[in-house]
């Protein structure tokens, strides 16, 4: 029986700690391919690069005894063009049994999610019909990602055997210091940052730009992944793909109603002006 393949992404670049850690804890679990961005790719959503070309380079494998050693390539790109590539070219002839973004440098909570490079990885894996993971490791210092990377093994053991439904995935945070066993099953909270744009010059005197203020808190609301977090859990909330909000519909069929009832009252008011 053949070792399943895990597609292991990020958004912080190929050569950041987490991926590596991510990696090596995942090795045991069967063949492990590391496609990242080249560089930081920090809150670039699910954005993909349509108008230049892509450079793919491989680099040398970790060595990750006493398991097979992991392949490494690096993309010119955004994280979606790397799993993009990953699922097309490099593993075109092997679809991943998972595809696992992470460990993130840093919290993906709540809204983030809409902003995140990390998570973003992990929906272009969905979108493939693959069942995936986004990890996250809360905090911007001293970061220790071992206890991250035990449980994403913990986690995709557990995958592997009873795979996600199909259009969901799991984000997972994990704090930086956990104080309480096992991990929450979480929503979505609300994660707040002062909003901020900074102004400079440039040495001929032109002004330019820093937008994106420092987090400033959460709402302290039960059941959410702040919460959790907050609470020193690890926090899994699962993430549909299904946008449509269903509620508004019947609204929205009203609202059309009313727009063609005023566009033929406007239509016969102007035929009787002829």
């Amino acid at each position: 029986m053949s070792l399943p393949t895990i597609l292991v992404s990020n958004d912080d670049g190929y050569l950041a700690q987490g991926v590596q850690t991510l990696a090596r804890a995942l090795a045991p679990l069967g063949r492990v391919v590391v496609v990242a961005p080249a560089i930081d790719q920090s809150a670039v959503s699910h954005s993909m690069s349509l108008r230049r070309p892509l450079r793919l380079q491989r680099f040398a494998d970790i060595n990750c005894a006493p398991h097979q050693a992991i392949e490494v390539y690096a993309v010119d790109g955004t994280p979606t063009d790397a799993v993009y590539m990953a699922a097309h070219h490099i593993l075109r002839d092997t679809k991943p049994a998972l595809v696992v973004s992470g460990i993130n440098h840093g919290a993906n909570l709540g809204n983030d999610i809409l902003y995140s490079g990390t998570v973003s990885a992990a929906m272009e894996g969905v979108f493939l019909d693959i069942p995936s993971v986004a990890m996250s490791l809360v905090g911007n210092h001293d970061l220790d990602f071992v206890p991250a990377g035990r449980f994403a093994f913990e986690l995709c053991r557990t995958l592997l055997k009873h795979p996600l439904p199909k259009g969901a995935l799991l984000n997972v945070n994990v704090p930086k210091r956990i104080v309480k066993p096992g991990f929450a099953v979480t929503c979505l909270g609300k994660h707040d940052y002062a909003a901020d744009v900074e102004e400079r010059k440039d040495p001929r005197g032109q002004s330019y730009y820093w937008i994106g203020g420092q987090w400033s808190g959460y709402q302290d609301l039960p059941g959410t992944d702040c919460k959790a977090v907050a609470d020193g859990q690890i926090s899994v909330t699962p993430i549909e793909m299904k946008l449509t909000c269903q509620r508004l519909l019947p609204w929205v069929e009203k609202l059309q109603l009313d727009q063609f009832a005023a566009f033929a009252e406007y239509k016969n008011a102007s035929e009787e002006k002829l």
